[in-house]
């Protein structure tokens, strides 16, 4: 493992761990702001977090090797692009993501959304990527633990749980946008796209609380604790960890990493929260954590 590999492994293992504590401030602030409220306002946080850490990364990227103003200009201009279309992605993905948890526990809510390292190589489909037999061995293996976990005797499938599975659908593209831009398109600056993800997020927030909730300045104050947790280190520093890492680890072995989320939420969720899960949920978390690992093993092959 190279330097770069190491440090993009330590970057995604971060994220997921910040991610997975975020879910219980997102459970957490459900009780005094609505969804949309609190997407809104840990967006701007970690829009407003993102400013100097831009600036910094730029001058401290740009050092070495300065750039004309044309060249400054085309830079912004790329990754202001890959920060907009993220930024749409993510907005759909924690709309979801948020409303879901509202409806279900911390730790259920991670482990669904761990499923994004199943339908990631899935979706690769489309852009004619091959897929091992094994990916549909893991798929059958995540859906069957996705039965377990949420749903009931009586064969009726809880909203947030849909919902927490529809995030999972949003999170998959944009982990496969953020690997086109870091990867496969011209030089683009990471954190300025990740800030230009959160104004977007924070744009149509805006929109999506005014239209469907009434905020109250009130209700945010009481939530702020949450609101800043994840505002500054679940958006503005994971997600800016994810793309760092994402750009610098082993495309077999990010996913993997970032899956551990699921395990730290439903750890986080039991230490802090107080939360229990039912043999039966226990199960299914078992099979999904269990299908995320094999379908990331290096004889998979694993296409990203």
């Amino acid at each position: 493992m190279t330097k770069n590999n190491f440090k993009g492994s330590l970057f995604l293992f971060l994220a997921a761990l910040i991610w997975g504590s975020a879910f219980v401030s997102q459970s957490a602030g459900m009780k005094y702001v609505g969804p949309y409220t609190f997407n809104l306002t840990r967006s701007f946080v970690g829009f407003l977090t993102l400013i100097p850490l831009t600036l910094l990364f730029r001058k401290s990227s740009t050092k070495a090797e300065p750039l004309t103003p044309s060249e400054e200009k085309a830079l912004n201009r790329r990754s202001a692009f890959a920060g907009v279309i993220c930024g749409l992605l993510l907005s759909a993905a924690t709309s979801f993501q948020q409303v879901g948890i509202s409806m279900t526990t911390a730790g259920k809510a991670g482990f669904i959304t761990a499923l994004y390292i199943i339908i990631v190589p899935i979706l690769g489909i489309v852009f004619k990527r091959k897929v091992p037999r094994i990916i549909w061995f893991c798929a059958a293996i995540a859906l069957t633990g996705f039965y377990f976990l949420s749903v009931g005797s009586d064969f009726t499938l809880s909203k947030g749980d849909l919902l927490c599975l529809i995030c999972a659908f949003c999170f998959s593209v944009q982990i496969m946008a953020i690997d086109h831009f870091v990867k496969h398109e011209k030089k683009v600056d990471p954190v300025m796209i990740s800030m230009i993800q959160f104004l977007t997020v924070t744009v149509v927030s805006v929109f999506l609380t005014l239209f469907l909730e009434k905020p109250s300045l009130s209700g945010i104050l009481s939530a702020a604790f949450p609101i800043l947790y994840c505002g500054i280190m679940s958006s503005g520093i994971a997600y800016t960890l994810q793309i760092l890492g994402q750009k610098n680890c082993n495309p077999a072995v990010a996913p993997l990493i970032m899956s551990l989320e699921s395990v730290f939420a439903a750890f986080f969720g039991w230490m802090i929260l107080g939360e229990s899960m039912s043999l039966r949920e226990i199960f299914g978390c078992a099979l999904v954590l269990s299908a995320v690992i094999l379908s990331q093993l290096p004889t998979t092959k694993t296409p990203h």
